[in-house]
């Protein structure tokens, strides 16, 4: 190896190794590279998130209003032509509410909550649904987010597309060396899909009945892509 290619590739590996990790040691007739990789596309999947939430002065009556309520959303759910035993329900809870103002606790009601989860395929039920839940006046929190049924796919789109650069870029160094890259003998992957935390959404309910609804929070706009990025550290032989 040329004394000046060898200094620029020792130099480098320590350079990269530096700020990726893990560590590897510079070895003779070796090219160590790391790059970044991308993978963007539109969701397929809408996550439709919301909590049932009653209180009631007993148990029973905390009980039976929550009943209802969810028998409430199992008709919205079948009005929209979406099968109930599509939404996944993440807990369910009856406990005490207590008046912590008064020196012995006072027991002042009982709550019922509970949380609920919804896939959707078809983006233009979830405006609709976002609204006609907010009609019920036990459902809170209510939150909307996008994702890709198959983030595996896209996650391996990623590393491919950071593996290129990385090959590309060891390429290009060894030939200006007058080297030949040799084979892979050793890599590292890390992967990050750029997650938006769910944000609540807010419908106004109607105040005056038969007045004509406004359009949900997120009618008609278009879902944000979704990003998935990786990085590969990748060590070549050279001949």
């Amino acid at each position: 190896m040329k004394p000046a290619l060898t200094a620029v590739l020792i130099l480098f590996a320590i350079s990269v190794s530096a700020q990726q990790m893990p560590t590897v040691t510079a070895q003779a007739n070796t090219i160590f590279v790391g790059a970044d990789g991308r993978f963007e596309a539109a969701p397929d999947t809408a996550m439709v998130q919301f909590n049932i939430s009653a209180q009631e002065e007993t148990a029973k009556a905390a009980y039976d209003r929550a009943t209802k309520a969810a028998e409430q959303i199992r008709a919205l759910l079948r009005a929209n032509g979406i099968d109930p035993k599509q939404a996944e329900i993440g807990f369910f809870s009856l406990s005490p509410v207590y008046d912590y103002r008064n020196p012995k606790r006072k027991l002042v009601a009982y709550r019922v909550s509970s949380s609920v989860s919804l896939k959707l395929k078809d983006f233009s039920k979830v405006a609709p649904i976002v609204q006609q839940l907010a009609d019920i006046d036990v459902t809170e929190n209510q939150s909307v987010s996008y994702t890709l049924e198959n983030i595996d796919a896209a996650k391996l789109a990623a590393v491919d597309d950071a593996f290129q650069r990385a090959h590309s870029e060891a390429v290009a160094l060894t030939r200006a060396g007058g080297r030949t890259l040799g084979e892979l003998s050793y890599a590292s992957v890390d992967t990050l899909e750029q997650v938006r935390p769910p944000r609540p959404v807010f419908a106004m309910r109607s105040m005056v009945a038969g007045a004509e609804a406004a359009p949900a929070p997120t009618a008609e706009f278009t879902p944000q892509n979704i990003v998935v990025t990786a990085h590969v550290n990748a060590l070549f032989g050279l001949r």
